[in-house]
């Protein structure tokens, strides 16, 4: 297969070993074999990877099988997971009534519940890359590529950076699209005990990450063949931690929970970084973009992000990327404010509960979502998209032509969304 810009990639760092480092990694490897070229995996392991339980979209399935070469079963149960046919929505709505959000072909599709810090073991077996333990200082675009500058190291210079430390220190508006057209910005993390029964292969029960609304914001249960990993995301500058702790434990006695294990409090940002690929530097996962987990949209963004970033950079010559550089930084923020709007939409209805950070979500939050999203401040048309796909969902009948119609998401998510909320 003939690769245009394969000679323009010699030197490539990836950055950071979290769920898209890890990735990263491993692509580049799959992607560029041989031994004519350098892959430095650079992390500072002074930095702990938090192993919490993360949900996926079908693609991973596939993907991890590409990159690992393994059957799908030994992975499945090398990252202690479970197959995960959808999301299970408790108390959202107005229609007061439960409902999942399924994969399609419904009941057949699924992806995977996994443990995140065994996601990167596995992926390391099929990477080949010499490893820099050291504290990178700063990332800088170069004219013949990008230099990463270190803290008692010296600096590198590749072809190809993949920056995948993390969130950014701050949001600053000239550099960062704030999405705050979701409502949350905290999550507390606790490991509690499994709730599927062990088998000698890997589990074939179907299973979905359950949402279940709560009066201060909501709480994820992703069940792991090794524990249950809960999950309570709120907005700290609605709710004191101390009212959500409260309400997480009676949420954890009414369902028999005997035990936890506190893991973490996280906060974070809804954003999206406005030059997320600039030919050389390429910004994936939580350093290119983040939401709340609600429809578990960081992995597949990092698959599209690392995706997109290679196909572009071994198929094209390297005197395109100035022209190629743009179109794909813009289609990857279109993308990821798109998946946003799809998550704010889910709040639009509100929950069981009428509580101070209900209100807040559907009447102050959510209805801010045109100025916040306004093409003028985010540069690409995800307003748009998204509005035509809720018209669609009003019409009478929908045309066989738009069936497969997508923003960020197949339609029949959108309508599943819509009917199970009472939109």
């Amino acid at each position: 297969m003939i690769q245009p810009g394969r000679k323009s990639l010699n030197r490539i760092a990836v950055v950071g070993r979290g769920t898209a480092g890890a990735l990263a990694a491993s692509s580049v490897s799959h992607q560029l074999s041989g031994d004519d070229y350098e892959l430095h995996q650079i992390y500072d392991s002074r930095i702990p990877v938090i192993g919490v339980g993360e949900g996926s979209w079908p693609s991973l399935v596939q993907e991890l099988h590409q990159l690992t070469g393994l059957p799908h079963e030994e992975i499945q149960q090398s990252i202690r997971g479970t197959r995960k046919y959808g999301v299970a929505f408790e108390g959202w709505g107005q229609i007061k009534q439960n409902f999942i959000h399924y994969f399609t072909p419904q009941q057949v599709s699924y992806a995977y519940h996994l443990s995140a810090d065994l996601l990167g073991d596995l992926l390391q077996n099929s990477t080949t890359a010499k490893h820099i333990d050291a504290k990178v200082v700063n990332i800088q675009r170069l004219a013949d590529g990008a230099e990463v500058e270190f803290e008692n190291h010296p600096s590198e210079h590749y072809d190809l950076v993949f920056d995948a430390r993390g969130f950014p220190r701050e949001i600053e508006d000239q550099q960062h699209i704030d999405i705050s057209f979701i409502p949350t910005n905290t999550a507390i993390i606790r490991r509690c005990p499994a709730i599927l029964e062990a088998t000698d292969g890997p589990n074939l029960q179907h299973t979905y990450t359950r949402a279940v609304a709560r009066p201060y914001g909501w709480v994820f249960v992703i069940p792991l063949t090794s524990h249950t990993s809960y999950g309570y995301i709120f907005n700290r500058d609605i709710s004191s931690q101390e009212k959500v702790e409260s309400d997480f434990d009676e949420l954890l006695d009414l369902e028999n929970v005997q035990s936890f294990e506190q893991r973490a409090v996280l906060s974070f940002p809804n954003f999206v970084h406005r030059q997320i690929f600039d030919g050389a530097i390429a910004r994936i996962g939580n350093a290119a973009a983040f939401m709340e987990p609600l429809e578990a949209t960081a992995i597949v963004s990092a698959q599209l992000q690392i995706g997109m970033v290679l196909h572009i950079r071994l198929n094209r010559s390297k005197e395109h990327l100035e022209r190629d550089a743009p179109v794909v930084n813009r289609f990857l923020i279109n993308t990821v404010l798109r998946y946003g709007l799809f998550v704010g939409w889910h709040y639009s209805c509100g929950s069981d509960y009428d509580s101070d950070f209900w209100r807040f979500a559907r009447e102050s939050v959510w209805a801010k979502r045109s100025m916040a999203a306004h093409p003028d401040r985010v540069d690409c048309d995800a307003l748009a998209r998204f509005d035509e796909m809720l018209a669609l969902l009003k019409s009478p009948v929908i045309d066989k032509k738009d069936w497969d119609k997508m923003c960020a998401v197949p339609l029949t998510s959108y309508a599943q969304i819509s009917q199970g909320l009472g939109w």
